[in-house]
């Protein structure tokens, strides 16, 4: 295929990339890139995979991205004990910084109130940023792993978190859920939220190891029976980690299903329009994803996919990348598209 308008990225572009990655105009909002629907694309190729460098990533440690504030100054990450100050084997942390032209500070950890000696991960800010969603294998859940969420008063204070929450068993089962993100429809006003489950209950079968699965938030805080994503899953492999582009138009995974070049890839799915279908996901390709590194050592893994605000910049974890290692074992790598005049 021709490449159209690729921008590429060297290692020193990192920080004037990141400078622009919170244009609140989601843009023409009737179309979608991908070859399901033969609608043209208004996106350019992904430009080649970046490493974010230090302070977010650190030595050995795994760091994932998790979400981004509206004003771009905060960045949630999930991240190991190894950096230090850490409480357990994964923990919530956040970067900060003083505006969208400065680089990130060093991650500091959110704290005991909501960090455990278990495994804290994948955070996601509700829309109006009063409540943190995240995924633990904490004791007290209803299975091994649970969504919950905290709640603070000023949300612009990173760290007046309060004690987090069960979500409940309407989403929560005995088995284990994680990865939760959330999209909001503007013309229905529907808050639709995405999560990933292996759970077993013979009355939500799944179709797969682990599977998508989507559900509503009620205006009480609480959600509606989840069901399955029949279209974006497929059965005996792992779907998991789903974001939503914030026009609702393209649903971003990894999944370890056939076609994929590692253990784990990013894979895309688009729809026209809301009240659209999604489409079967198409392979982001080989400038996102990496291949297997050695077939005796660990498999390439590309996983927790971020998207911009503005739709134009991927932020994604990456772990054994063929000729270049990054910082640590898994990373977090940064890629652009621009968008294209029709």
């Amino acid at each position: 295929m021709k490449t159209a308008n690729v921008l590429r990225v060297g290692p020193l572009m990192v920080a004037a990339l990141l400078a622009g990655c919170w244009d609140e105009s989601a843009g023409d909002a009737s179309e979608a890139r991908g070859l399901v629907f033969e609608v043209p694309s208004k996106w350019s190729d992904w430009s080649e995979a970046v490493n974010i460098g230090t302070p977010v990533n650190a030595g050995s440690n795994p760091e994932q991205p998790g979400c981004f504030s509206k004003d771009g100054l905060s960045f949630y990450i999930t991240s190991g004990s190894v950096r230090g100050g850490g409480f357990g084997g994964l923990d919530l942390w956040v970067c900060e910084r003083a505006s969208v032209d400065d680089p990130w500070g060093a991650p500091q950890n959110l704290g005991s109130t909501i960090n455990t000696s278990f495994r804290d991960e994948n955070p996601v800010l509700s829309l109006d940023e009063h409540r943190l969603y995240f995924s633990s294998n904490r004791t007290g859940g209803i299975g091994s792993w649970d969504l919950y969420v905290c709640h603070r008063q000023d949300k612009g204070d990173n760290f007046g978190w309060g004690a987090p929450v069960n979500l409940g068993g309407t989403i929560n089962t005995v088995d284990n859920e994680d990865a939760l993100t959330m999209f909001e429809d503007e013309e229905t006003g529907e808050i639709i939220v995405y999560f990933a489950s292996n759970r077993r209950d013979p009355s939500a079968p799944g179709g797969g190891d682990f599977d998508l699965y989507e559900t509503r938030l009620l205006a009480d805080g609480t959600f509606a029976a989840a069901e399955l994503m029949d279209v974006v899953n497929v059965e005996v492999h792992r779907d998991r980690a789903p974001f939503v582009r914030r026009d609702g138009l393209e649903l971003f995974i990894q999944s370890t299903r056939p076609g994929g070049l590692g253990g784990a890839d990013l894979w895309v799915s688009t729809r026209p329009s809301t009240s659209d279908p999604w489409s079967d996901p198409v392979h982001v390709g080989s400038t996102i994803n990496s291949p297997t590194r050695d077939p005796n050592l660990e498999q390439s893994n590309d996983v927790s996919p971020l998207l911009s605000r503005d739709g134009t910049t991927l932020f994604w974890s990456s772990a054994f990348r063929p000729g270049n290692l990054g910082v640590g074992g898994f990373d977090i790598w940064v890629s652009t598209r621009t968008k294209l005049k029709n």
